[in-house]
């Protein structure tokens, strides 16, 4: 399935794909698409709907992300094997985390916050936990996964580097997790470790890789991770980006640009550059 939430910020309401990428409206059948939504259980109840007997919905409303009320957003650090010609690859998983007041729907717009000048782009895969995951094996640990979706970890280099080092000060402006257009459930996808994923700077590709060139398997990250702390159904993991950052090339994020990303066979996302007021 293809689950998404469209509407204003804040009224957005559940909905789905059909196999022909019409909107139809889950709101008459769910209250949203939140952590509880995603246990396996509802999961199989909603794919027992028939999409034709949903409402569809006309014109092209705003999406917003996929989940709503995200708990918490972990994210990994260095885990693409091509980062190896500019810095050391880690002997286990980089974790850090973004506050949730960055999360905004796939095509709201980059906001630049007032005093940064090396706002960066990062592409990755996004996963959703949908049952709670607490010091799961490797060979279990997709279990525990709703789905998947396109995720942006905007960053804001300066704050996260010559600011005391603490990567979360560079996560979390507000528009800087961008998630979706959709969630695709784990059923849906064969092979997460064989996804193409890309993105474009004012039409010129600035990354482009597979996942099966990270670091440590999506298995791997979401295990390792529930050693440390209860992973909660709806929690987002953003599991590490490729090479091709503006970092790496004294390059960054300027108001009037446009920003095209996505993941092989979950769609796209595409953001416009925009001074943020005081």
């Amino acid at each position: 399935m293809r689950l998404l939430r469209y509407g204003p910020p804040g009224a957005e309401k559940p909905g789905l794909l059909d196999e022909a990428g019409r909107l139809h409206s889950l709101a008459g059948r769910l209250a949203d698409l939140d952590g509880p939504a995603l246990a396996p259980d509802r999961l199989d109840w909603l794919r027992a709907v028939d999409p034709a007997s949903l409402p569809l919905v006309e014109g092209t409303p705003r999406l917003g992300p996929p989940v709503a009320g995200i708990g918490n957003v972990i994210a990994i650090g260095v885990n693409y094997r091509g980062h190896a010609s500019i810095v050391a690859l880690p002997n286990e998983p980089i974790i850090f985390s973004k506050h949730t007041g960055a999360i905004c729907g796939p095509d709201d717009p980059i906001r630049i916050p007032p005093g940064a000048s090396k706002v960066d782009w990062e592409v990755e895969l996004a996963l959703v936990i949908g049952q709670p995951a607490r010091r799961v094996p490797v060979a279990r640990a997709l279990e525990y996964v709703a789905g998947y979706m396109v995720g942006h970890d905007i960053s804001e280099r300066d704050f996260q580097s010559e600011r005391g080092g603490q990567f979360i000060k560079g996560k979390s402006w507000r528009n800087f997790c961008p998630l979706g257009p959709w969630l695709v459930t784990r059923d849906e996808v064969a092979d997460p470790q064989a996804l193409q994923l890309w993105l474009d700077l004012n039409g010129e590709r600035m990354q482009e890789s597979s996942t099966d060139d990270m670091v440590f398997s999506l298995a791997e990250l979401v295990s390792y991770v529930s050693h440390f702390m209860v992973l909660q159904p709806g929690d987002v993991m953003l599991t590490g980006t490729p090479p091709g950052v503006g970092m790496t090339q004294g390059r960054y994020l300027r108001a009037g640009d446009v920003v095209r990303l996505g993941v092989a066979g979950l769609g796209e996302q595409c953001q416009v550059v925009m001074p943020d007021g005081d």
